[in-house]
């Protein structure tokens, strides 16, 4: 006689009841696999000259900390879900800009609980001169000092840090005509994607499914450097 669960030998209650138990065990198998992608935060913000000239410690920074930075992201992000040579998917939806198509970027610097080398790493937005949504996947192995974070030991906070298209240390602050800047108001939504998994908007809470008319959306491959420009984001 066939040992195989679901042999025509067994009686049809008997084959029945096998393959309902297979399938809630492949139920539950696949329910308890790790997520492929997490936010990592979700912010909306408006950032004015006077608060770029008063962020603390560094100016022409955003702080993403606390509260704002999703309490529930991995500690090790190397296991037992690989995020660390995932993807990070950047989407930026600039909401108030002001008028001149002043290209403009934002580096976003992940802050270690425990860094090496230089410390922290940087990707960023390309660079935008007009409101809209701009999306991008990164590779976590291609931005700049990506290898200057202990990444078992988790990230603390993020830094954005807004720029001018001059490259890494175009800080916009510093700029004489930086009402071209500023006031701006954005949303910044910044989701990590395990290795070998691909970006689904669909499991991001809160997002629209369709943009709006007014807002343009624009993929961008993954690259290294950050910024649109092909330079590095070395100065924060």
């Amino acid at each position: 006689m066939s040992t195989d669960f679901l042999s025509s030998a067994a009686p049809a209650r008997v084959r029945f009841a096998r393959a309902w138990g297979w399938l809630l065990a492949l139920i539950a198998a696949c329910a308890s696999l790790p997520a492929a992608q997490f936010v990592l935060f979700d912010v909306t913000f408006t950032f004015t000259k006077d608060d770029a000239d008063n962020s603390k410690p560094s100016k022409s920074h955003y702080y993403v900390k606390g509260a704002a930075i999703n309490p529930e992201r991995p500690r090790d992000w190397t296991a037992p879900v690989d995020y660390r040579n995932g993807t990070v998917h950047i989407r930026t939806e600039i909401l108030e800009k002001p008028a001149g198509s002043e290209p403009t970027t934002w580096s976003i610097c992940y802050i270690p609980n425990k860094g090496q080398g230089n410390g922290y790493g940087c990707t960023g937005t390309d660079l935008y001169r007009e409101k809209g949504v701009y999306e991008k996947d990164v590779s976590m192995k291609a931005f700049w000092q990506n290898d200057g974070i202990v990444w078992t030991e988790g990230i603390k906070q993020m830094d954005l840090v807004i720029k001018d298209g001059s490259g890494g240390g175009g800080h916009a602050h510093k700029r004489a005509d930086h009402e071209k800047f500023f006031p701006t108001r954005i949303r910044m939504t910044v989701i990590q994607v395990s290795a070998g998994a691909k970006y689904d908007p669909s499991l991001v809470p809160n997002l629209p499914r369709k943009s709006a008319e007014s807002l343009k959306p624009l993929v961008v491959a993954a690259r290294g450097g950050c910024c649109g420009t092909g330079e590095p984001a070395a100065a924060k």
